[in-house]
């Protein structure tokens, strides 16, 4: 009688809700010790209000990146594709988070830590919408669904005033390159996160050309002449130098752009980010723009 009772008091305590929230907040990572080796998770992890305990290429960050803000306690493990194992190894995180096909194979991560992968791009020329699935994963895994959930209703609630704010610009077509050195740009197109974000607001992108897996590529200066009746818009990264030995060569100044006065240089946005560089993006076509 005695172990019939005390299978049936296991059963009940296995099935209570109370007992199931219990366990599943003990296999949760801790949320102070977590480690991001690319910058797409660092983006992912604070949109869940959670700030890393170490993440890769502080410095290009700040200059690629510029935001979310990183405090100074957040340490640096190294580079993204190279990072220093014997570093996170010390740091004994609860969770690694990484970019698939990015940096170390998870094998070798797994001997670290538990650890998690994330996608740009599944395929379908997404981004934003994968990162979206993204974001509901990582925080299914760290038990935040709410701030998740509450994160896509701002962010969509976000995206409807801009459709209506930039409704009033001049329907032209927007190119988005950025500078790489004095020959060469890096332009966006099919499959970025940028277009998947123009798409939502209705504004045409004026690179119809060819992309990579990234939904970018990079080309000659002398091809931006293609660029006709379009707004121009470029994003700077501490490349202050190089863009006025370019801007001040006759090839540019023969740019339809160039000449219509239609270029116009912003801060970074990180190309290839999710919700947070999406709503970036869009306070950077506010400004940007005229209404």
């Amino acid at each position: 009688m005695p172990d019939i009772f005390r299978r049936r008091m296991l059963t009940a305590m296995a099935l209570s809700p109370l007992w199931l929230t219990g366990v599943a907040r003990a296999q949760a990572p801790d949320t102070k010790r977590i480690i991001t080796l690319e910058w797409l998770t660092v983006e992912l992890l604070m949109a869940l209000g959670v700030t890393p305990m170490g993440a890769a290429e502080l410095h290009n960050y700040r200059v690629w990146v510029t935001t979310p803000d990183l405090p100074a306690s957040t340490l640096d493990v190294g580079l993204r594709t190279e990072p220093n194992m014997e570093l996170i190894t010390q740091l004994n995180p609860s969770l690694i988070l990484y970019s698939q096909g990015y940096g170390p194979s998870p094998a070798k991560l797994a001997r670290i830590a538990p650890s998690m992968g994330f996608a740009f791009n599944s395929g379908d020329g997404k981004p934003l919408t994968t990162a979206r699935h993204s974001l509901l994963q990582l925080a299914q895994r760290l038990n935040l669904e709410s701030r998740a959930h509450q994160h896509l209703a701002q962010f969509d609630d976000f995206i409807a005033a801009m459709r209506t704010r930039l409704a009033a610009r001049a329907p032209r077509p927007l190119l988005l390159m950025s500078l790489l050195d004095s020959r060469h740009a890096i332009v966006f197109g099919k499959g970025s996160l940028f277009l998947e974000v123009m798409d939502e607001l209705g504004i045409e992108n004026a690179w119809q050309g060819e992309t990579n897996f990234w939904g970018s590529t990079i080309i000659g200066l002398e091809r931006l002449a293609t660029i006709k009746g379009a707004d121009v818009i470029c994003f700077e990264h501490d490349n202050a130098a190089v863009m006025r030995q370019v801007t001040s060569t006759a090839l540019w100044q023969s740019f339809d752009f160039a000449r219509q006065q239609r270029f116009k240089r912003v801060p970074a946005v990180w190309y290839y980010g999710a919700t947070l560089s999406a709503m970036r993006f869009c306070h950077t076509l506010d400004h940007a723009l005229e209404a």
